[in-house]
């Protein structure tokens, strides 16, 4: 099986450029780049299908990874299907880029080369973009990709509008300046990798530059994965969101969507993903594959200590008993009313979602299923459970 065959089997490529793409995929020796927009602090597991793993697949193939931190686009923002994007400060960019890099490197590797596009994004003046690289587009062909053409009827700015130029401008230097002949990105990006090829090509005309799009991961409803019950993102970074919440979130993978998720999120050989498919269906009560999806995940993010002990926890709490490692909240108050607490430890999002879990006895204290919307719960090292898969320890400051 090829690189190309492999990615294909996996269910990582949504469109590719050209058959040349494929098969310089699968030579291998190619500089590759992949973009990260600075809108937080930390990464998330959508980064992670889309960013981490990808790149990885492909350094493990011979190619070699740049990562570009958008420390001039994210002042712009790539525009979203329905609603202008909002901007953040230059001194927030400045942090999270900061905080990506070290994330970055931390799980790929420190030799990982990550770059800043506002090297050459924040130096050019207004002129210089419009007579070296705005006459390069025709605004018919831009407002014909994707992203543009969903917004035209509510309405797309002229800043947002020109995101895709800048994008561009970001594969013309990179190529430029460090030999990048491939872009990665999600399928969002793909109107945005196109047209960068196109760019090259009107400046240094038919040289051999590629892309590839990752198909976005979601659930099986057609909704994001990735996103807590509470509608939290999950994020890379630990104290954001601890290895176990990470494992518990990926454990309980829907049976249907599992075996798609272990292809695109680890790096098990294929025996050994089609030898799980076939526990789903003959021993699902098992949740094996559940298991190994989100052990192998915490592990090549936070590596072997955190998904053992990411494991070992889950398998304590589940089980009934007492953990020392289970998730804890501190409260400032020795007692609340069962949906203030309920709210106030963002097990739910509001007091009558929380109404709605008490009444329909989703909620337990204590291992004691409670049905008073108006019970008292007193807090003393309290285990707080919110359906089958939320349990926490709750505390005294």
């Amino acid at each position: 099986m090829t690189l190309f065959e492999e990615l294909k089997w996996r269910g990582l490529v949504n469109d590719v450029t050209s058959p040349e793409a494929i098969e310089a995929i699968n030579k291998g020796g190619l500089k590759f780049y992949i973009g990260v927009d600075p809108t937080g602090d930390s990464l998330h597991i959508g980064h992670y299908s889309t960013v981490i793993a990808i790149a990885k697949r492909l350094m493990d193939h011979g190619h070699t990874p740049i990562i570009i931190a958008g420390g001039g686009t994210g002042l712009i923002g790539d525009p979203k299907p329905n609603i202008e994007r909002p901007m953040i400060t230059k001194e927030a960019v400045k942090h999270n880029i900061s905080c990506i890099q070290k994330q970055v490197s931390n799980i790929l590797g420190g030799d990982i080369k990550i770059v800043n596009n506002a090297d050459w994004l924040l130096e050019m003046n207004a002129i210089d973009f419009l007579r070296d690289y705005g006459k390069h587009f025709n605004i018919n062909y831009m407002i014909s990709k994707d992203t543009v053409k969903r917004r035209l009827d509510i309405g797309i700015t002229y800043t947002e509008f020109s995101y895709m130029i800048l994008q561009s401008i970001d594969f013309l230097k990179l190529y430029e300046n460090y030999g990048v002949t491939l872009q990665v990105g999600g399928q969002d990006q793909w109107g945005n990798i196109t047209a960068g090829l196109e760019l090259i090509r009107k400046i240094h005309g038919d040289t051999p530059c590629y892309g590839f799009t990752v198909p976005l991961v979601t659930r099986a409803d057609g909704t994001k994965f990735g996103k807590s019950e509470s509608g939290q993102a999950l994020w890379l970074d630990k104290e954001k969101t601890s290895p176990y919440e990470l494992y518990q979130y990926l454990v309980n993978s829907e049976d249907s969507k599992v075996i798609d998720y272990l292809k695109m999120l680890t790096f098990l050989s294929v025996l050994e993903i089609e030898r799980l498919e076939e526990s789903v269906k003959t021993c699902p009560e098992k949740r094996e594959a559940g298991k190994t999806l989100a052990y192998e995940v915490v592990k090549f993010i936070h590596g072997c200590e955190e998904a053992e002990l990411a494991k070992r926890t889950s398998e304590e709490v589940f089980s009934g008993k007492m953990s020392v490692n289970m998730p804890t909240i501190e409260v400032s108050e020795s007692e609340y009313n069962i949906l203030d607490l309920l709210v106030c430890t963002k097990l739910c999002t509001s007091k009558s979602e929380a109404r709605r879990m008490v009444e329909q006895g989703g909620v337990k204290i204590n291992n004691e299923k409670i049905e008073d919307v108006n019970f008292v719960v007193v807090i003393d090292s309290t285990i707080v459970q919110k359906g089958k898969k939320n349990i926490i320890r709750v505390v005294n400051k």
